[in-house]
């Protein structure tokens, strides 16, 4: 089959030329508009000031719901629908409080918050001693006899040198997410770990973690302390082994509760069967309002759609927007419409995400086969007046994962990413961090790619299948 593919694309690819000069008018109109006459901006102004942080499960991601699916009405989409499902409700309670102890009443403060999920300390806090590692795999090492009793200092850092930023962020997020699990299981009574952070600054940065399959009653509170706090603790511990962390929170899980993906859609004139899809998430962390991660991807997905009709596009194929609920600590709202879509056999050609923040956009990255990589790379001529030059092979996003397979082509836009984990999931994720014209850049290059994808189809769904 892909012999095949690729033989086809020889034939087909020259011919598209022909055409170069409308779809560079059309690209020129997307970004004129969006530059001058752009939503994606004040959209994100209401989510994030009158809304702000929309916590999984909470209240204000509730209001999320509610001003997007007005929004969308409003945009004379051809349906416009919210999707329920079922998402985990977690409340991080009091603010949390820590010090470290040098000495009976010798003390110093430091920054941390609860990671989304854990359980609370003991209603008094929780104050043990200290055994910092570099990673989880330092744990069985340890063993038993030098962690039973202690709080758990994870502290491996982001690989600086790396250029790209979500690579360093794989690197170390593990002892975030399994970090109390696995410290559990060695007998440890707390967890502490480095933010997810590039930078060294005073902000804990909260994110998803998990005990696994591990007993309500040995589960073990989970917290991350600011980069400054890292490097201060591993500091003083490196000259003082008998310093004790005290720290305290009041964080709880609830229930599941109901909540929604909002959707809306153009139906397609010629293929109506053949989806394309563009979104976000909806959800955020609750510390800071959410701007980058993700309502800036949810108001740039919103305005590809309103992009298209403002320019008078009439798609081949239904474009369609997803604001995807609960992908922070759950990914239940993917979850929820990929099933969905394969009940009702519904066939998805294209689903681009945008969940990277709301920075300069670079390019894209693609999750499908050489076949349908050649032919989006022989559009990049078509980009480059807008500085867009990253059409790279290899990953998409969470939300739109769930997708993958027959034949389905994956994306993920890719903005410069340098300085999105000094927000990412912190106190400082917030409008005023988000640059209008950068996030309106994002939105034309979004909408300039699912045009050239609906005008001239994916390799499988409209040229081999016919």
């Amino acid at each position: 089959m892909v012999n095949r593919q690729i033989l086809f694309l020889l034939f087909f690819l020259p011919f598209i030329g022909i055409s170069q000069s409308e779809d560079e008018k059309q690209l020129k109109e997307i970004y004129t508009t969006s530059l001058t006459n752009g939503e994606s901006y004040n959209w994100l102004s209401y989510l994030s000031n009158q809304i702000g942080g929309r916590l999984s499960g909470s209240f204000n991601a509730e209001q999320a719901v509610n001003y997007t699916k007005a929004e969308l009405d409003s945009l004379g989409l051809d349906r416009v629908w919210l999707q329920p499902v079922m998402v985990p409700k977690w409340t991080r309670g009091i603010k949390e409080f820590s010090y470290l102890e040098n000495a009976p009443g010798e003390t110093t403060n430091l920054d941390i918050c609860a990671l989304g999920g854990s359980v609370a300390t003991p209603s008094g806090g929780l104050k043990a001693n200290v055994i910092e590692v570099k990673g989880i795999e330092e744990l069985e090492a340890l063993g038993e006899e030098k962690i039973k009793g202690k709080i758990v200092f994870f502290n491996r850092p982001m690989q600086a040198d790396l250029i790209q930023t979500f690579e360093a962020y794989g690197g170390c997020v593990d002892q975030r997410y399994s970090g109390a699990a696995e410290a559990a299981k060695y007998g440890a009574v707390g967890v502490m770990v480095r933010s997810m952070n590039l930078r060294l600054d005073n902000y804990p940065h909260t994110g998803s973690m998990s005990y696994g399959d591990l007993p309500v009653e040995k589960r073990i509170p989970a917290a991350a302390i600011s980069t400054n706090g890292a490097e201060m603790l591993s500091t003083v511990l490196a000259l003082n082994k008998d310093v004790k962390l005290y720290f305290r929170q009041t964080c709880k899980v609830f229930p599941d509760v109901q909540s929604y993906n909002v959707i809306g859609e153009i139906k397609g004139s010629e293929f109506p069967n053949e989806i394309i899809t563009v979104g976000g998430h909806l959800d955020s962390w609750d510390l800071g309002d959410g701007s980058h991660d993700d309502g800036a991807g949810c108001v740039q997905s919103m305005e590809v759609l309103r992009m298209l009709k403002e320019t008078g596009y009439k798609p081949k194929r239904t474009i369609r927007v997803v604001l995807f609920m609960n992908e922070e600590n759950g990914l239940r709202g993917a979850t929820k419409y990929a099933e969905v879509a394969k009940e009702k056999g519904e066939h998805h050609v294209f689903a681009l995400e945008s969940d990277a923040g709301g920075f300069t956009p670079r390019g894209f990255s693609f999750d499908c086969d050489e076949a349908n990589f050649a032919q989006i790379t022989s559009w990049k001529s078509l980009f480059k007046p807008y500085l867009i030059h990253y059409f790279e092979q290899g990953g998409s996003g969470a939300d739109v994962g769930p997708l993958k397979g027959n034949g389905t082509v994956l994306a993920g836009l890719r903005p410069d990413s340098q300085r999105y984990f000094d927000h990412h999931h912190a106190e400082n994720d917030t409008f005023e961090h988000v640059n209008k014209r950068e996030l309106e850049l994002g939105a034309a290059t979004m909408a300039s790619l699912v045009y050239l994808i609906d005008k001239y189809g994916t390799v499988q769904a409209s040229n081999i299948k016919g």
